[in-house]
């Protein structure tokens, strides 16, 4: 299998989405390669930024995939043809730099691929995502699911979910402290169920209360607008070990006042990738606290695989929203994410239906 069917972006999307079947070019198959037959993918927010071009040009999109894999190279030991596995936002890593020999891959220096729209370095050929029949990774980078698991409901866990997983677990244990987690979208409501699993105390902070009766459902313990009035953050001095922020927007954002709730050497990390840039800070909104700030990016194997087991073992169930894979609802799938009316992810099933796959 040198190629594969899937549907892309067609053009610019000035005048709207629009999508067309074509078929692309595989990676040359290597010793540690993997091939995966695709089975449903999520779509995630890095989508949103591919498709109106605010990052850059790309085909076939999509990075939470879910699939059974059918070939494997010579030299793989981690997965097995007829497993199924799960890919996210990356496919593969240089595997000698620094970040990848100390379990950071995902902050390789040397030879990151992504899982759209990045180049493999021998061919030349444009990684594509899972908007697609199939795939071909690194074995690395394919994590077998626990038996039981909905496959709906796995594919949004390999970016958002991970990206949300990972900073809750890599500045210390989090059972039976408060934190906060700033916007209740895709990313924000499994830092909601990934807190509460792991046993802390979790407030959401949203601009309006439009969501509150979600973020309550989902486990929240609290809820903080922060949209009413000047004086919002004031109650909470100095309340949260961590504060974790998915917003995709930092247009009136008073880091400030975020920065004031989180106790002495707590920590303030950010996920959210906002189009328009990032935050305005001084050095004395930290020296009041000590508070450190970071960022973080999606996560290394092991946490992927801690993570399934978690959801796993505790039966979480991420909010979701199944639809047919077909140009149809693929326009209405992203129109949805635009406007924020996906609650709180879209996976695209029917892949055999859409690709003819016996």
């Amino acid at each position: 299998m040198d190629t594969a069917t899937g549907f892309l972006i067609d053009g610019p999307l000035t005048d709207g989405f629009k999508f067309r079947k074509g078929t692309f070019e595989l990676k040359p198959f290597e010793d540690n390669d993997v091939d995966i037959r695709i089975e449903s993918c999520s779509i995630c927010g890095t989508d949103l930024h591919v498709a109106t071009g605010e990052w850059k040009d790309q085909l076939y999109p999509f990075t939470e995939i879910t699939g059974t894999v059918i070939r494997v190279g010579p030299k793989v030991t981690l997965v097995k043809v007829g497993q199924r596995v799960g890919v996210g936002a990356q496919a593969s890593s240089c595997g000698a730099c620094k970040p990848c020999q100390s379990d950071n891959e995902t902050y390789c220096q040397d030879g990151i691929i992504h899982t759209v729209g990045s180049r493999w370095p021998e061919s030349g050929i444009v990684s594509q995502g899972g908007l697609s029949s199939h795939t071909r990774v690194h074995e690395k980078w394919a994590f077998p699911i626990p038996d039981g698991m909905d496959s709906k409901y796995v594919s949004p866990m390999l970016c958002a979910g991970i990206t949300a997983y990972s900073p809750l677990v890599s500045y210390g244990n989090i059972s039976g402290k408060k934190i906060g987690v700033i916007g209740l979208g895709g990313i924000g409501h499994f830092a909601v169920l990934w807190g509460k699993a792991l046993g802390a105390e979790v407030w959401v902070l949203s601009r309006s209360r439009a969501k509150e009766d979600a973020a309550v459902a989902m486990g929240a313990d609290g809820f903080i607008a922060t949209g009413e009035g000047e004086l919002w953050h004031e109650p909470h001095r100095g309340d949260f070990t961590l504060i974790l922020n998915t917003a995709s927007s930092a247009t009136d954002f008073d880091l400030r006042k975020y920065l004031s709730m989180i106790d002495v050497r707590g920590h303030f990390i950010s996920v959210g990738m906002p189009a328009e840039g990032g935050f305005t800070l001084s050095a004395m909104d930290m020296v009041l606290n000590g508070v450190l700030i970071g960022a973080s990016h999606i996560g290394n194997r092991r946490q992927v695989l801690d993570m399934l087991q978690l959801a796993s073992e505790k039966g979480i169930k991420p909010w979701v929203e199944e639809m047919e894979l077909n140009e149809e609802n693929l326009i209405l799938a992203m129109k949805k994410m635009m406007d924020s009316k996906a609650r709180f992810r879209i996976t695209m099933t029917g892949y055999s239906k859409a690709f003819s796959i016996a």
